[in-house]
């Protein structure tokens, strides 16, 4: 394998785009979910992974054969990453624009105005991964909605250390020299990171139970039933909508929400597919013609047979998951 590995390097090396992409294709969905869940937005580790694989290309023969190929892009994506965090220009908040409705006051202002949900259909073979000794969530666990927030709100550094040590599983020793730091820095910074990460309890939920919940919440919110949708919240239901910043928390405060949204008038189709492990809707609003738009994706995070949180994106995320921007008339 070895001698396979240094010919495909050499050749790469030499100019060879088949060769160079032989090395690094078998590692290019896990890398794209690693700048993923450092970054928090599905462009932003588009954009990364592109610069990834260019700068690998560019510094191969800096590569000295002493780590993986696996091993040295990953050091290549995280700095990569890194530089982004540290950056000023992260997408910024919108303004409210929803049309006929009057935002009620909410709960909470959001700091993540730039996530961005992933597709469950690009996760294969992406998170099943061989992971270090040093590995402490489990794989579906690092890609849901919840644990990609907390991460955006550690600093970089921290970012960067626990993802390598806590969820890949890199040993400290590895993650010192991905980072170019020392084994006491890395340590101190899981330290920091793993106080700071509001580590929600992962809910597992029966499939045929998350099924029959996913047809309730469909006929509720096509028909535009709140009494409905209200019965499948739990008490301290969350609801988002990045990039508009405004949070809601509480069955009430939700449920508000909602009644506020359809009694404007606005009737939706919901589409089904899967985003961070679980059930997701593309939602397209009827319209007077009889076209239905497409005005954004819902993302449901169950706890048992009830619904913990709602994530609402716009509509630029329909197409990430093959999801047209219309319908036509039924």
């Amino acid at each position: 394998m070895e001698h396979v590995r240094a010919d495909l390097v050499s050749r790469a090396r030499a100019g060879d785009e088949d060769a160079f992409r032989a090395l690094t294709e078998p590692h290019r969905r896990e890398l794209h979910v690693h700048c993923y869940r450092m970054l928090g937005s599905f462009q932003d580790a588009e954009d990364a992974l592109q610069e990834t694989l260019l700068d690998a290309w560019r510094g191969l023969n800096g590569y000295d054969g002493r780590a993986s190929i696996r091993t040295w892009l990953y050091r290549i994506a995280t700095n990569r990453c890194l530089s982004v965090l540290r950056a000023a220009s992260r997408r910024p908040a919108k303004a409210w624009d929803i049309p006929g409705v009057e935002p009620p006051e909410p709960t909470r202002l959001g700091e993540v105005a730039w996530l961005e949900p992933y597709p469950d259909a690009l996760l294969e073979g992406a998170i099943n991964v061989p992971l270090g000794p040093e590995a402490r969530y489990e794989q579906t666990e690092s890609i849901s909605l919840a644990f990609i927030t907390a991460l955006q709100l550690l600093p970089p550094r921290q970012v960067a250390v626990l993802v390598l040590r806590d969820v890949l599983g890199f040993r400290a020793s590895e993650t010192a020299e991905l980072l170019d730091t020392s084994v006491d820095s890395v340590k101190s910074a899981l330290k920091r990171a793993r106080a700071g990460l509001q580590r929600q309890e992962a809910a597992t939920t029966d499939s045929s139970v998350e099924e029959a919940v996913v047809a309730k919440f469909v006929d509720a919110w096509e028909s535009a039933d709140v009494d409905a949708l209200v019965a499948l919240l739990t008490d301290d239901v969350f609801m988002s909508m990045p990039p508009l910043p405004f949070e809601y928390q509480g069955r009430d405060v939700v449920a508000n929400f909602c009644a506020l949204l359809f009694g404007a008038g606005r009737r939706f189709d919901l589409v089904p597919t899967r985003a961070n492990g679980q059930p997701a809707f593309g939602a397209y609003l009827r319209t007077p013609s009889g076209t239905r738009r497409g005005t954004g994706l819902y993302v449901v995070t169950l706890a048992g047979d009830r619904i913990r949180a709602l994530t609402r994106f716009e509509n630029t995320v329909l197409p990430f998951f093959g999801l047209p921007r219309s319908l036509p008339a039924r």
